[in-house]
């Protein structure tokens, strides 16, 4: 957002997108607050009729301006200040002054919304090419870590990854931090209920709230509940451990109208997809395969409650298990969304590869990234590891095009081989 305003200098309008509830509101006051002499904040969502008609003629902008000064109360200065256009989407009209906004000069301009319902709301705009655009996540591992008080972040994990050491005493410490986070996870609203009240039901509670708000959001786009049902089943889906998510065992037929839900579903940013790459190489967008997918949730903490979703609570006792890693059950699943969670935070694409075994199953790498012109294939484990053949065979396929190989998790760092055997919480950091 600094840079934003640095470098722009007002010739674009910052549009930031990402998943309700993720905080866009919250971090975009703080940002004008802290940088501009004077802020006006419009909320779409309760705006009053005097100002929500300025936008319906925007041919005198002088008009504009000082109508919406005396209605806000606000003075404006020339460079110096901001307006806020939150929940942009609820008026379309608004986004499409951002072209003579920004050709005005006078201001700054920045927009939130859901990226979903900001192309649902444009039949009958012309969308502003002026824009510079944001997204949004939850909090990544090491935000988590600022918010509970661990200031040095990943720093000095990041010279441990850089110098292939083991992180040894510390190893178990770190690893209890970013259990804490996978169940936390990093919707502001709950890591704001657990640091006031530090009790993991409150935190269920806060999001139960938080995931009963997207279905309901996806019931009002999708009114025949397919995106609701494809939603709850995204823990059961990579449960079962299958190559890609199977829409049939869900909704049933496959068809145009699904395929229109589960790109509306992506759009929210309440969901992530990781593509099938049928020639893994860089440039994998080339060869994805649209119609072969997994799914996940932006966030690992509404996954763990999701998970458990049978029940009306999840009981602090399952948290106190999941927190000592003593809960007996295949947490693969949990740990396969969080280590796509945490590399889309740290602005990787989602792809991954299957290739048959030669008995009728297939090896899996369950994602790839890439680094300059080479490959890094990662592997996702739960816990210890016996074995790596899917990599190890991927790589003797692959061989010209493999940089590093990873195998993520929960151990400490090591090699093994060719192999980088490396902790979850430096999954950001490969």
């Amino acid at each position: 957002m600094l840079r934003w305003k640095r470098e722009k200098g007002g010739k674009t309008a910052l549009l930031i997108k990402g998943a309700r509830r993720v905080g866009k509101t919250t971090i975009v006051k703080e940002f004008a607050q802290r940088e501009y002499d004077s802020y006006i904040f419009i909320d779409f969502s309760n705006v009053s009729k005097n100002i929500s008609s300025l936008f319906d003629d925007m041919s005198d902008l002088n008009y504009f301006f000082l109508h919406l000064q005396t209605e806000t109360g606000v003075v404006l200065h020339k460079r110096r200040s901001v307006i806020v256009f939150d929940e942009v989407q609820l008026k379309p009209l608004a986004r499409q002054s951002i072209k003579h906004l920004v050709a005005d000069g006078r201001y700054d301009y920045i927009e939130t919304g859901s990226l979903l319902t900001l192309k649902k709301n444009v039949k009958d705009i012309v969308i502003p090419s002026e824009e510079t655009r944001l997204t949004m996540h939850p909090l990544d591992f090491e935000e988590f870590l600022w918010a509970t008080g661990n200031e040095t972040g990943l720093d000095f994990i990041r010279l441990f990854l850089d110098m292939k050491k083991p992180l040894e005493q510390s190893h178990r410490k770190i690893m209890r931090n970013l259990r804490l986070y996978l169940l936390v996870g990093g919707m502001p609203q709950s890591v704001d209920t657990y640091l006031s009240n530090n009790n993991f039901q409150d935190v269920d509670e806060t999001k139960r709230g938080i995931i009963s708000l997207y279905d309901d959001d996806f019931r009002k786009i999708d009114t025949s509940g397919k995106a609701s049902r494809l939603f709850f089943n995204i823990p059961g889906q990579l449960n079962h451990n299958a190559a890609r998510y199977h829409i049939g065992s869900v909704v049933g037929q496959n068809n145009e109208n699904t395929q229109t839900v589960i790109a509306d579903m992506a759009d929210s940013l309440v969901v992530s997809l990781a593509y099938h790459a049928n020639d893994p190489n860089v440039g994998m967008g080339l060869s994805k395969d649209i119609n072969l997918y997994k799914m996940f949730l932006c966030d690992t903490g509404l996954f763990v409650t999701m998970a458990f979703w049978d029940k009306s609570q999840t009981e602090n006792v399952i948290y106190q298990q999941l927190l000592s890693d003593k809960l007996p059950a295949n947490l693969g699943y949990v740990y396969e969304n969080l280590a796509a969670q945490m590399l889309l935070a740290a602005g990787n694409q989602l792809y991954y590869y299957t290739f048959p075994d030669g008995n009728k199953h297939n090896y899996e790498i369950d994602f790839i990234i890439s680094r300059g012109n080479k490959l890094c294939p990662i592997e996702v484990k739960s816990s210890g590891y016996r074995t790596h053949k899917s990599l190890d065979l991927f790589c003797e396929k692959y061989s010209s095009r493999i940089g590093n190989r990873y195998l993520l998790y929960t151990k400490d760092f090591q090699r093994d081989g060719q192999t980088l055997c490396v902790p979850f919480y430096m999954a950001g950091l490969i």
